[in-house]
């Protein structure tokens, strides 16, 4: 067994050394060994801080065995005189045994340590001397956050600062001549985090020309830079005054710098041996002195704690003074308490909200409260100080004093530094939500320090959970591993992302909030419209806006530039030709993600010409051309491939001079025109026009670009079928990323097979069909395996597509099968964080080429890749390319969300998911209301509204459960205002109304957050309560609002989603607690008309009432009758042309409808129950 409650095995290296690895072995002949261990080192047996691998893991796997040996190359060298071995885990069925090895060399430096006083300037031979070339490498560690590292001025008004700010290293640069010092030629860049620890640092500053790398440690930052740069005289450790030695313009550098070097010089070197070119400012010394500051770590936010005793009271009206320096990450936890005579009284410092916090407790109710600091949770060091030896309590943080509290009486008893004493089960004691956690040093009680040296020996106080000689402090915000630009917030133990704005979502803003395509958004119902595409999903690329056009048998998605208009050109010749450049509304690289994954992209050309050829000169040169996406010239015209000089008109020989290729190289003095279509994918879209010929008399030229249009969508039916268990698809190994996503469709009559799987060393990755009714997701990241399981209670091998995505990032791990409840699990807090992958992805199979798949594998998307199965299948055995059956094709069998399911003769569609009925989900559900009629669908339990959000097989791509988004269709007839079309509303008071004013204009209202106004839109002002057919489609992504058909965007105030919807109402509104007055109006005059084709999401809330008229979760009010909105509108605008029905007898016409349809619901009921 293991007496000692923290073993630990120290080494020391007799003198510092570059340790290149570690061996660990267990005890001769025994069952002793450790199986995990943490490494610790540090230069002066004080200080120590934990080695943390590449992915900021700070554990090291041991020994499986007593005799093995267990070699650990470290993977940056580490300079260090002392390591001490800590076991965190051993052989359970023996004790603990542990022999050790260090792999390494001598190390050598030239070290100078500075006071906050001094300083070394640098001063160049030669001052007229430009550089375009300068290298400053140095190591330091510093007792300080803030101070200057080094400095340097030129004589043009150059200058470079590097100095610690706030625990963090800033570089500003000013390269350039003094008319540029108030241009943007100033930068300034901030690499590291918590570089005060007082233990070594390495920094590189690299400037080539105008390219600059800043790195510290592992962390690089690459910036360019204005000017060329000029010979500057250099200060290192501060900024001192000109003329005046030892006074300085800001804080000077305490702490030790080695190895300076500039450009290879050994700044050091050269100050050791008195050079005269290095100025010594103060006090400076070669050799870094031991530090003196002792810190102690609280471990845990439940249990840690550190009680000393009372020291001495003060001879000052008896009472005691506490001071002490702490840092954390945490925004509340309870600092320390004191106990007063006579009891109860008790005095409490806390962290709350991110300020501190004393509060008194006394024996009566009262208890007065003094605040101080704003965000004291920063990762600095902050000084607080309790006093209490006058008549009031003062407390003061970092030297500036807090409001005082009124005057006690008593005497300090004892003193718990983080709560959670065992004497707090006294009466009138309450245990806080969270002690603190982070780091305290310098504690004195009484003016009298406490040696902390003597805690962790037994000799004083008592302790749980504390690591003494370390301050054991991370910042889990560097690098950030929030994806997309999401903001990194962090706490001790975890981190967590902010993605509102970026246009993603998830744990680690991952996940795309948008559809790859526009052919996507059509599988989903969707009209034409404007809409924000994500081509290459969680991939670098951000979002972007396109125009979908959905009109037509083919989805367009369709790219503007900034040249809308024809443009007239003149005085244009070869040698001075005009140049016209075409910006889109999307990058490069995003219009390249786009053209890539469609079917196929075109852009139409015009140009008409007066004397303004295009070709016809004597040498052949053109005399115009376009560039393509890459800025190479392209000389053909529409409907040739690259490199023939011609026109459409000679393809389709029709040119008007058929000696020409082009009808304007006929160079006629009448108007021609040569159009045509570029449809060659890899040059488009033309980003340049260039026309050299209209300098001649009477020559002119007008052309026009039209937008890049592609159609279809590569990705969404590249599917392959698999009929041998022993083949599979191989592609390259999966990357080692921080998150990885994958996502797809199958179908099958197998009962069991693996999907896909990659394998590493030790790690590796597989999704598989493990039964009829399980999918499980299993990965190993190295912190041993992981499986995700999600169960159906029907068969998932029933010859229907089915759709999977699999998520594991540094977060979390999550499993997503069809519309069945999300699975997923939390990653280990200080768990590695990479998958390392090393052989090839297997798609279909195994790689021992057991436990195949067997069936259709569709639309492979991982980490925003699509992969071609199509391609790949054509070259190997037992799998072909695309998948048999009615429903793997791209013609849209199924409408409006419509899913289509596979029969042994046919298919059929499903319309459950729809706001249309029929065979094929086109016929819409219609519904006559009156003044008191309405339609409320209950949500079943409180939920938000994204988990409404299902992933039906036809739909695409889907993501986190998490994203901020609604989509709401509906079409309407009527002729009164105000009127109210839609409300839903929510447990938490949000609401979104959609609403006719007063004058009949469509109003949009969204109350998201509750201590705001609501944001109200009013995409129409004209008066649609006109007695025609309207259609109104509402779409949100995060703070984007798109009213679709009208073609108008909005940004709303907040991307909060619906938390905990209660219902859904079409109609008069009876409950209006929280509305505003506006929506009240409109909700108490109800709705007149008729309603069509309601969709609220995945939901169809119209439809679901009439079909479940008996069900509790439907209400209905008054009058309702079905109808068809369709027939109605034809119906009316046919009496309006023959003048029978105007807009003041819509109403009376409506109620003559009503009754007819009361004998059409007869029917359709009839034919529903047949």
């Amino acid at each position: 067994m293991v007496t000692d409650p923290e073993p630990w095995l120290q080494v020391d290296l007799r003198d510092r050394m570059e340790v290149t690895a570690v061996a660990t072995q267990g005890r001769y002949d025994s069952s002793d060994w450790v199986s995990r261990y943490m490494l610790l080192y540090s230069d002066t047996g004080q200080a120590w801080k934990q080695l943390r691998q590449d992915d900021s893991v700070g554990r090291f796997e041991g020994n499986v065995n007593a005799d093995a040996v267990v070699h650990r190359k470290l993977t940056h060298s580490l300079r260090t005189r002392f390591l001490r071995f800590v076991p965190l885990e051993w052989n359970p069925s023996g004790w603990l045994g542990l022999r050790v090895e260090v792999y390494g060399c001598s190390y050598k430096s030239d070290v100078a340590d500075f006071d906050g006083r001094s300083s070394l300037l640098y001063q160049f031979n030669q001052k007229s001397m430009s550089t375009f070339k300068d290298v400053i490498s140095l190591r330091f560690k510093s007792r300080q956050a803030e101070g200057v590292l080094l400095h340097g001025e030129g004589q043009r008004g150059d200058y470079i600062t590097l100095e610690l700010h706030r625990g963090k290293l800033a570089l500003y640069l000013n390269l350039g001549t003094t008319q540029l010092k108030l241009s943007n030629s100033r930068v300034a860049v901030t690499v590291g985090s918590l570089l005060d620890d007082q233990h070594w640092h390495s920094v590189v500053l690299e400037r080539f020309n105008r390219q600059v790398n800043l790195s510290v440690d592992s962390h690089t930052q690459h910036f360019i830079t204005r000017g060329d740069g000029d010979s500057l005289e250099l200060s290192f450790g501060g900024i001192p005054l000109p003329g005046k030695p030892g006074n300085f313009l800001r804080k000077n550098f305490h702490g030790c710098i080695e190895n300076l070097y500039y450009n290879g010089i050994n700044i050091i070197d050269l100050a050791k041996r008195r050079k005269p070119q290095i100025y010594t400012v103060g006090n400076v010394t070669f050799s870094c002195s031991r530090p003196q500051l002792v810190s102690c770590t609280f471990l845990s936010s439940s249990s840690s704690f550190l009680s000393l005793p009372a020291a001495a009271p003060s001879a000052i009206m008896g009472g005691f003074c506490v001071r002490f320096q702490f840092r954390t990450w945490n925004s509340d936890g309870l600092l320390f308490t004191t106990w007063l005579s006579p009891e109860p009284q008790r005095l409490v410092l806390q962290i709350r909200n991110s300020q501190l916090l004393l509060t008194f407790y006394g024996s009566g109710q009262q208890r007065p409260e003094a605040s101080a600091g704003h965000k004291v949770n920063d990762g600095l060091w902050h000084t607080v100080s309790l006093d209490t030896r006058s008549l009031q309590i003062i407390l003061t943080l970092d030297n500036e004093p807090a409001s005082p509290l009124d005057s006690i009486h008593g005497r300090s008893r004892s003193l718990c530094v983080c709560f959670l004493h065992p004497g707090c089960a006294t009466s009138g004691c309450q245990n806080p939500t969270v002690a603190f956690q982070g780091c305290v040093r310098l504690i004195t009680i009484n003016d009298q320090p406490v040696n902390l040296n003597n805690v962790q020996q037994g000799h004083l106080g008592n302790y749980n959970e504390l690591q003494f000689d370390t301050c054991n402090i991370r910042d889990r915000c560097l690098p950030n591993l929030c994806e997309h630009g999401g903001r990194c917030w962090q706490s001790w133990s975890s981190f967590s992302c902010d993605c509102s704005g970026t246009g993603y979502s998830g744990a680690t803003c991952h996940t795309s909030i948008y559809e790859p395509s526009c052919v996507a958004y059509k599988l989903l119902g969707s009209s034409s419209g404007f809409y924000s595409i994500d081509p290459d999903g969680s991939g670098p690329l951000g979002p972007t806006l396109v125009y979908c056009n959905m009109t037509e048998e083919r989805v367009w998605t369709v790219v503007s530039h900034n040249v809308t208009t024809p443009v007239r050109v003149q005085g244009s010749s070869v040698l001075k030709p005009y140049t016209m450049t075409l910006n889109y509304s999307t990058s490069a690289e995003q219009l390249r993600a786009l053209i890539s994954r469609s079917e196929q992209c075109q852009q139409e050309v015009v140009y008409h010409c007066r004397k303004s050829r295009l070709f016809n000169t004597k040498d052949g040169r053109p005399l115009s051309w376009w560039l393509d996406h890459r800025g190479e010239r392209r000389t053909y015209w529409g409907g040739f491939l690259p490199g023939v000089q011609q026109c459409s008109c000679s393809l389709e020989e029709n040119c008007v001079d058929m000696n020409h290729f082009c009808n304007c190289d006929a160079d006629a003095t009448t108007w021609a025109t040569d159009r045509g279509v570029l449809s060659y994918k890899d040059h488009l879209p033309v980003s340049h026009v260039v026309i050299g010929d209209t300098n001649r008399t009477g020559s002119e030229a007008v052309y026009h670009v039209g937008p890049l249009r592609c159609y279809g969508d590569k990705s969404i039916w590249n599917a392959a079928s698999f009929y041998q268990e022993s083949s599979s698809l191989l592609f390259p190994s999966l990357r080692a990323e921080l998150a990885s996503d994958i996502a797809f469709y199958f179908k099958t009559s197998a009962p069991s097979g693996v999907f896909l799987e990659n394998l590493g060393h030790r790690n590796f990755i597989r999704v598989e069909l493990t039964s009829p009714l399980m999918v499980t997701f299993s990965f190993d990241v190295g912190d041993g395996p992981v499986t995700l399981v999600v169960k159906s209670h029907l068969p998932l091998n029933d010859r229907q597509w089915h759709y999977v995505r699999a998520e594991c990032s540094v977060k979390e791990a999550s499993l997503q099968v069809d519309q069945l409840p999300l699975r997923f699990l939390e990653a280990p807090t200080d768990g590695h964080q990479r998958l390392r992958l090393n052989t090839q992805l297997f798609v279909g199979g195994t790689a021992s080429q057991g436990r195949g798949f067997l069936g259709c594998i569709r639309t492979l998307i991982i980490n925003g890749v699509s992969y071609d199965l199509e391609e790949k299948a054509m070259v190997t055995v037992g799998v072909s390319s695309g998948c048999p059956g009615y429903c793997s094709g791209s013609s849209s069998l199924c409408h409006n969300r419509g899913r289509c399911i596979e029969k042994s003769s046919g298919y059929t569609c499903d319309c459950s998911q729809s706001a249309y009925g029929g065979p094929t989900c086109k016929e819409e559900v219609s519904v006559s209301f009156d003044r008191e009629s309405s339609v409320t669908f209950t949500f079943q339990e409180p939920f938000s509204v994204m988990q409404n959000r299902s992933s039906q097989a036809s739909s695409v791509s889907r993501g986190s459960s998490t994203r901020a988004r609604e989509d709401v269709a509906f079409s309407f007839i009527t002729s009164h205002s105000p009127a109210m079309l839609l409300s839903v509303s929510t447990f938490s008071q949000q609401y979104i109304a959609v609403i006719l004013a007063h004058n009949g204009s469509l109003q949009i209202w969204y109350q998201l957050q509750t201590n705001r106004k609501p944001d109200v839109f009013s995409p129409v002002f004209s008066n649609m309560a006109d007695g025609r057919l309207h259609r109104v489609r509402i779409r949100r992504e995060a703070k984007d609002l798109y009213v679709q058909d009208i073609r108008r965007k909005y940004t709303l105030s907040s991307d909060a989603e619906l938390i905990l919807i209660r219902s859904l109402t079409l109609g008069k509104v009876i409950r209006s607690d929280y509305l505003e007055e506006a929506v009240i109006q409109a909700g108490s005059k109800g709705f007149v008309g008729c309603l069509s084709s309601v969709q609220f999401n995945h939901m169809a809330p119209l439809k679901a009432a009439l079909l479940n008229r008996g069900s509790s979760l439907v209400s209905v009010r008054g009058q309702l009758v079905q109808s068809n909105c369709g027939s109605l509108a034809e119906s009316i605008t046919s009496h309006n042309l023959r003048g029978n029905v105007s807009a003041g007898t819509y109403s009376t016409y409506l109620r003559y409808c009503s009754i007819e349809c009361k004998y059409i619901l007869i029917i359709c009921c009839c034919v529903v129950a047949l």
